[in-house]
């Protein structure tokens, strides 16, 4: 069984999100480059040089990154995969993640020292599937969602050496990981390529039609039940750290997320961080974990099967909406310097405002013209007595979108939040 230390690997959907992860408690990051990535907005958001400058970050503070060139390539694009895959090579990541025996081979074939992950769209769920794909060279198995924890420890007793990794938080697919092909049918954007557009979080409306007829009526739905027919939870397992541990059987947890926000990056990563620094110490406490956790915008949460059979389970779907705020709304972030912070919803002068800052981080608590930090019921707080911009103007109010910097009270840790409660007003995601 394992001995080591689990590791936490987070989302990096671009550079700034990439260092925030880290900093906030992440061992390791993945993310890629261009349309082979399987996030081709994330893709895009990374270049080459961005991905080797957050290779360099992460290796500098004893950290990994796992290059993601998991697409399902056409035979057109094989020339072109040849050479991405020469070249992320060159750039130093820790591992590539990869979903199918060609592009496995391949890799191989051309960056033969580089280890190799498995990617969940491979859907590994049994020690037969996981033994082939370790006898081809895989290092690491992403396995499937649905695989439960039982199954885990059968793979992990039957080979060992081999590396199990788990996703703990995030979306959900309708169907298996990158297999669902609704997207493809309704707008041409293929799910196992990068494109999905997310068609299982629509509404629908039912019809029934007769074909010999011609008529056509609506199904008018039961009150409380929904049309969000195919919208799945989010997967949040941060209460079940302790039992997956205890299994012996994973090496990595991950956290879904790429196109999520700085924000999501950062919380997940701390929260998840605090769960593990937990588990070692021998003490665990799920609601300081689900308190980070429901601070963000979800589809409502689910521990899905890691630990319950599918047929057991009765709640991972959300039909009465698409997205929902969680219990907070993110304010602020801090620059890279630590100065000045750049408002992301409204702010006024008297505003108290929690901070989120990474785990083990000091800021001294001042009381100034330009306003307090003071802790309060075990959290860290801040209020501004004005808002003055980096260029001396004193602001009345500012809201998101304002590109002047407002002046800190004291320094804080660079990406350092602020949030505060969400009110019902601010809840403006699509319900039925």
């Amino acid at each position: 069984m394992n001995k080591k230390k689990v590791e936490l690997l987070s989302p990096a959907g671009t550079l700034e999100k990439l260092k925030i992860a880290l900093d906030f408690g992440a061992d390791a990051v993945y993310g890629g480059v261009s349309h082979f990535s399987l996030r081709i907005r994330s893709g895009k958001e990374f270049s080459f040089e961005d991905f080797e400058e957050g290779v360099k970050y992460a290796h500098e503070r004893g950290k990994k990154v796992y290059a993601t060139i998991n697409g399902f390539p056409f035979n057109s694009q094989l020339n072109l995969l040849k050479k991405h895959i020469v070249k992320m090579g060159e750039l130093g990541p820790d591992a590539f993640i990869v979903a199918t025996p060609g592009v496995l081979k391949l890799c191989h074939d051309l960056v033969p020292d580089m280890p190799l992950h498995l990617s969940t769209q491979a859907n590994v769920m049994n020690v037969l599937d996981a033994q082939i794909y370790h006898e081809m060279g895989a290092t690491r198995i992403i396995t499937a969602r649905e695989i439960s924890l039982r199954d885990l420890k059968e793979i992990k007793a039957a080979l060992p050496d081999l590396e199990l990794e788990v996703f703990v938080h995030g979306s959900m697919c309708f169907a298996y990981s990158g297999r669902c092909l609704i997207s493809t049918l309704q707008s041409g954007r293929v799910p196992n390529r990068g494109s999905c557009a997310n068609d299982c979080r629509f509404p629908y409306e039912i019809y029934a039609a007769n074909p010999e007829t011609g008529t056509l009526f609506k199904l008018e739905e039961e009150a409380g039940i929904g049309t969000y027919i195919m919208n799945s939870k989010d997967l949040n397992l941060a209460s079940h750290i302790k039992e997956i541990l205890d299994s012996g059987a994973v090496d990595s947890i991950k956290i879904e997320g790429r196109t999520k926000t700085a924000y999501y990056a950062a919380t997940t990563a701390k929260a998840y961080r605090m769960a593990i620094d937990d588990y070692y110490a021998g003490k665990m406490d799920s609601a300081r974990y689900q308190y980070e956790l429901h601070s963000l915008q979800n589809r409502g949460y689910t521990d899905a099967y890691l630990v319950s059979r599918p047929f057991e389970k009765h709640d991972t779907q959300s039909l009465d909406f698409t997205m929902q705020l969680g219990t907070h709304q993110v304010s602020g972030v801090v620059n890279a310097e630590g100065t000045h912070f750049l408002c992301k919803y409204k702010t006024f002068p008297g505003d108290e405002m929690e901070v989120v800052f990474p785990l083990g981080s000091e800021v001294k608590k001042v009381d100034n013209d330009i306003g307090s930090t003071y802790e309060k019921d075990g959290k860290f707080f801040m209020k501004l007595k004005q808002l003055k911009a980096q260029n001396g103007k004193i602001w009345e109010e500012i809201h998101s979108g304002n590109v002047n910097p407002i002046e800190l009270p004291t320094k804080f840790p660079p990406y350092t939040f602020f949030r505060i409660p969400a009110s019902a007003d601010m809840n403006t995601a699509p319900k039925k």
